[in-house]
C-alpha cells in the first residue's frame, strides 16, 4: 500500500461508514456464525466453523485495510480542482487506437474499479495521465505492450 491516499471527502465518509458497519453489525454477525457452528460439535471436522473463522479473518483484514487508508488519507478539496491538468478526482476522456474513446475517473488505489472505469492513480495508465493537459499524447507501458493515449478532455465528475 502507498503511504498516503488523496481521497474526496465523500469517499472518506463512505469508508468511515463501512468501518462502523464492519465493527458493529459485521463482527456481531460473525460472532453469531461462530457460536452456531460451535454448537454442531467437534471443531476439527466442522466445515461451518472453518468457514465462519475464515469469514472472520476476511472481515478483520478489511477493517485493518480501511483503518490504514483513513489514517493515511488526505482530503481532496474537489471545489479547488483545476481541470487544466489531470489529477486524482477528475474525469479524463482519452483516445487510443486499441480501445477507441474512453472516459475514466482517476481515483486513489482503494477506490479503483477498472470494470467501472475508475482507474487508480497508481496504475500504469493513471500514472501516465497524471499532470498532463488536454491534447497531450502519453505512452503507457502495459503488459500487452506500449499503448499511445491522447487526452481529449479533463473535467470534474
Amino acid at each position: 500500500m502507498a503511504d498516503e491516499y488523496v481521497l474526496p471527502l465523500n469517499v472518506i465518509e463512505q469508508l468511515k461508514e463501512e468501518l462502523r458497519e464492519l465493527r458493529t453489525t459485521g463482527r456481531n454477525d460473525i460472532a453469531e456464525k461462530i457460536k452456531e457452528a460451535k454448537s454442531f460439535g467437534d471443531l476439527s471436522e466442522n466445515s461451518e466453523y472453518d468457514e465462519a473463522k475464515s469469514d472472520q479473518a476476511k472481515l478483520e483484514a478489511r477493517i485493518l485495510e480501511i483503518e490504514y487508508t483513513l489514517n493515511h488519507a488526505t482530503v481532496l478539496d474537489e471545489s479547488t480542482l483545476s481541470t487544466e491538468k489531470v489529477y486524482t478526482g477528475l474525469k479524463v476522456r482519452v483516445y487510443s487506437e486499441e480501445f477507441g474513446e474512453e472516459e475514466y475517473l482517476l481515483v486513489g488505489a482503494p477506490q479503483a474499479d477498472p470494470m467501472n472505469f475508475k482507474l487508480s492513480d497508481e496504475s500504469p495508465v493513471g500514472k501516465a495521465l497524471l499532470g498532463h493537459k488536454v491534447g497531450d499524447v502519453v505512452t503507457v507501458e502495459t503488459p500487452m505492450g506500449n499503448e499511445v493515449i491522447k487526452i481529449l478532455d479533463i473535467f470534474k465528475p
